[in-house]
């Protein structure tokens, strides 16, 4: 009998505390950051991806590389208080798409690297 109640007792301590350190509260305006973040990686990554293959030429580079400064730009700006609200997560979103539309545009277009 008094083996059960230390074990209720030990279950009343523990099971609290694990459950607030399993717990990771993600708030909207993180994963919101975090869905911006990806984008601009995967974007980084197809403007990498043109220049590897020739699809790219310097000028091209150049061009795309200062959309996604600019895209960049946009996302500290709306991070400087500590949160991206919804509004501002949109048109970054809208700025990600414009940036998408130019590297398709610019990857099949007939220009190539010089090699």
């Amino acid at each position: 009998m008094k083996l059960k109640w230390m074990m209720a007792a030990i279950a009343m301590i523990a099971l609290p505390a694990l459950a607030g350190a399993q717990t990771t509260a993600t708030t909207p305006s993180d994963v919101r950051s975090k869905r911006i973040d990806q984008r601009q990686a995967n974007q980084d990554q197809r403007i990498n991806q043109g220049v590897q293959s020739g699809q790219l030429n310097q000028r091209e580079t150049a061009r795309l590389d200062r959309g996604q400064a600019h895209v960049n730009k946009m996302e500290n700006r709306a991070r400087a208080d500590g949160k991206i609200s919804k509004a501002e997560a949109n048109r970054i979103e809208k700025a990600q798409d414009v940036q998408s539309a130019r590297i398709y545009r610019q990857k099949h277009d007939r220009q190539t690297a010089h090699k």
